[in-house]
């Protein structure tokens, strides 16, 4: 009895979180699902009635701005924390006296939360209150930066507050994939008289391509899921200028009461997430059985 106890334990010990993950993950995604097959409005209802809510969701003009604003923040978004997260490893890569303390201050803003980090940027991004109004009373009365405000630039400071939140983790992936590196190789490429520049895009970067992969997975699931930052910089506006899927999802199921629209575009998201989750979830699982 004691031998079998000792052997089943560990099920016992997972079974509970088990089941929790398995009615409240997949459990509602399923019924999120069907909800999206609905005629369902205020209050859900079960009769499944096709692609309507699919169809509406294609149709809606505000969805379609939410997919281009997704594209626009989503490519500057990764690309640009990418290469600056890149630029800082290197920079931190020469074992400067005062890395721990320049790594702590990169790393910083990870630690706040997107609402804290947007409301931070809203402040600094005022035109009445920020850098606008700064620059004015140093004497420069012409001086203007509305982003904020401006409907065809508001959603580069979403761009702008996103890499400041997550440039640092990125700096942070590359540095531990840059410190990996066989440093026997790099002296030998020394020693050969190779320039460093050409040490780095030849030798060493190429070998971090699963630190890329890594580094371009991460980010694209915050750039899909990207909602609180939104709300709390610019809270979708001016008018729908910044809205992305997520506000899209949230404005639908608790402003406009339109159940099945915000589970269809849930739908669309989670899809869009599979997309970009699996493959790289599968080739890590063939490249270990290998």
């Amino acid at each position: 009895m004691t031998e079998w106890l000792e052997r089943h334990m560990p099920k016992f010990v997972m079974a509970p979180s088990f089941v929790a993950i398995l009615i409240f993950v997949y459990g509602f995604i399923g019924w999120t699902a069907w909800v999206s097959f609905t005629k369902s409005r205020l209050l859900p209802k079960y009769d499944i009635v096709g692609t309507i809510q699919y169809d509406r969701l294609f149709q809606s003009p505000r969805w379609e701005t939410a997919i281009n604003n997704l594209y626009v923040f989503g490519i500057l978004f990764i690309v640009i924390s990418m290469c600056l997260g890149l630029i800082l490893a290197i920079f931190l890569d020469q074992k400067i006296r005062v890395e721990g303390v320049i790594r702590t201050i990169y790393l910083y803003p990870m630690a706040l939360s997107m609402i804290v980090t947007g409301t931070a940027w809203k402040w600094i991004l005022n035109p009445g209150l920020g850098i606008e109004a700064t620059v004015r009373k140093w004497g420069y009365e012409n001086f203007t930066f509305d982003w904020l405000v401006n409907p065809d630039m508001a959603i580069y400071t979403v761009v702008l507050a996103g890499v400041w939140q997550s440039s640092g983790f990125v700096m942070a992936l590359f540095l531990a994939g840059l410190r990996s590196v066989d440093e026997e190789i790099i002296k030998a490429a020394q020693v050969d008289g190779i320039p460093t520049w050409r040490i780095y895009s030849a030798i060493i970067i190429p070998s971090m391509a699963p630190i890329f992969l890594s580094a371009f997975i991460v980010l694209s699931h915050l750039a899909i899921k990207s909602f609180d930052l939104v709300i709390a910089l610019t809270g979708g506006g001016p008018g729908y200028a910044t809205d992305l899927p997520a506000t899209y999802m949230y404005t639908m199921a608790f402003s406009r009461g339109d159940i099945g629209q915000a589970a269809s575009s849930a739908m669309i998201m989670m899809a869009v997430v599979f997309t970009i989750v699996v493959p790289y979830l599968y080739s890590e699982l063939r490249a270990k059985n290998d």
